[in-house]
């Protein structure tokens, strides 16, 4: 590193591009009917919109991180917001849905250089005393996306079209490059010189894609071929890595780290068992409590609004106490939050609902600042690239595995058909099902946050 950089200039940076990805994330869902409807897609063509964006960004994620630690994050944070950047407008001026999909999967790409650098410099310029606080004030900043991506993007979609919620992006892409360009000084590559592990680099993306796909297609066979091949592909992987010279992921981290392995762990358990809240309580809200998409997305934005206020102080506190207690805490009221829903019924109160949400958006964030900061104080600097992009990579496979669970359930239960009024008892016994799964599985994320072990 050349220059000491301005740690609020790096901050404001960081903060911008963490809003960035999620508010596009939120928004464009909001906007999926009307371009199913401009494109004439069927439900599976449409589900790919969202899905090219996720598949390509848990692919690149590891590759992006190991070659920004080294070649240069700033490098690949700046190439990732200019991939971001276009990738919007080309999505804005897609003249069909599966140019429209491409350029998602451009998206996702970007997002990966993203998710993969911007932690990881957080973590280079802060020293670890006030790091929490840094992380925390940056998931805020996601919170903050995920929260205002709904009501803005059914404002764009509403009166100026759905071309309007990519358009959006452009601007607020190029305030982010031209700051980076002019305010954000030095270079961070602790890995310089080090070989590129391609081979495993192949290995790991061509497995995920077809683990992630094959989670897409359950219960159907072929669907349980593909992830089981893709299984087999990471397990293969997992073996290159640990006899490789120059591996993309140092596997022996989590063997000589046990904070690094159970804080991993801890992140993909919490997104598998709480990323399909807002899918099943959207559904439950429409259908069976008959509020329009408006209404049930302002309901909706209550959990992360609760997430953005507090997450800056529960990254303050992990500075002071052990992230393990911390985002432990968070786990304890998620699950409470989860078991409170695996009662849900059609009788069950808005006020409930509404506090039920709150709960779960707290223990969120007591749960996602301390468990970063957790998963950045473990390692040596020259894996923060890869470190980050490993936790990013937890987060979206959780995703994943959560719509997986509940589009299973939904298959045994209601059957590939429309939710109609018919359907609304099995959909509610479903629902029930699904998050009675994921208390099950939050519980058992506890002890994996509890063994992670301490960081000072």
């Amino acid at each position: 590193m050349n220059q000491t950089p301005d740690k609020k200039v790096a901050l404001m940076i960081a903060m911008l591009a963490a809003f960035f990805v999620p508010f596009m994330g939120s928004s464009v869902n909001i906007a999926l009917p009307s371009i199913g409807k401009d494109f004439a897609m069927d439900a599976v063509a449409l589900s790919w919109v969202a899905t090219s964006f996720l598949l390509t960004a848990a692919m690149f994620l590891l590759p992006f991180g190991r070659l920004a630690d080294i070649y240069g994050r700033k490098l690949f944070f700046f190439l990732g917001i200019v991939t971001y950047t276009l990738s919007s407008f080309a999505s804005a001026i897609s003249p069909s849905g599966f140019i429209l999909i491409l350029s998602r999967g451009l998206q996702g790409m970007g997002g990966a250089m993203i998710f993969s650098t911007g932690i990881a410099i957080l973590s280079s310029v802060f020293p670890s005393n006030e790091r929490g606080k840094a992380l925390g004030m940056t998931a805020a900043a996601v919170y903050l996306g995920l929260s205002f991506g709904p009501p803005l993007g059914g404002l764009l979609t509403h009166y100026l079209g759905w071309r309007f919620v990519f358009l959006i992006h452009v601007p607020l892409g190029l305030i982010i490059i031209i700051l980076i360009l002019s305010k954000l000084k030095g270079e961070w590559a602790d890995a310089k010189g080090e070989s590129f592990d391609l081979l495993g680099s192949l290995t790991y993306c061509i497995s995920l894609t077809a683990l992630v796909y094959g989670l897409s297609l359950l219960p159907d066979n072929i669907g349980i071929t593909i992830a089981l091949i893709g299984l087999i592909g990471l397990f293969g992987f997992i073996v290159w890595e640990y006899n490789s010279p120059s591996p993309l992921l140092d596997v022996r981290i989590f063997q000589t780290s046990t904070v690094f392995a159970f804080s991993n762990l801890s992140t993909l358990i919490h997104y598998s068992a709480t990323f399909a809240v807002g899918f099943l309580i959207s559904l439950y809200l429409q259908y069976i409590k008959l509020y329009t998409p408006q209404i049930a997305g302002m309901i909706l934005m209550v959990q992360p609004v609760v997430m953005a206020l507090f997450s800056p102080s529960a990254g303050r506190l992990s500075d002071r106490i052990e992230p393990r207690i911390v985002a432990s805490i968070g786990m304890v009221m998620t699950v409470i939050g989860l078991f409170v829903f695996s009662f849900i019924s059609k009788d069950m109160t808005l006020s409930l609902i509404i506090l039920n949400l709150t709960i779960l958006g707290l223990g969120f964030a007591l749960f996602s600042s301390p468990n970063t900061n957790a998963v950045m104080s473990s390692v040596d600097k020259k894996y923060f690239g890869v470190a980050s992009a490993t936790l990013g990579t937890m987060r979206l496979t959780g995703q994943m595995l959560s719509m997986g669970i509940t589009t299973l359930i939904f298959s045994v239960k209601i059957g590939k058909v429309q939710i109609t009024e018919e359907y609304y008892q099995q959909f509610l016994v479903s629902s029930r099902m699904a998050f009675l799964i994921f208390s099950i599985l939050c519980f058992l994320g506890i002890l994996a946050s509890m063994a992670r072990g301490k960081i000072r």
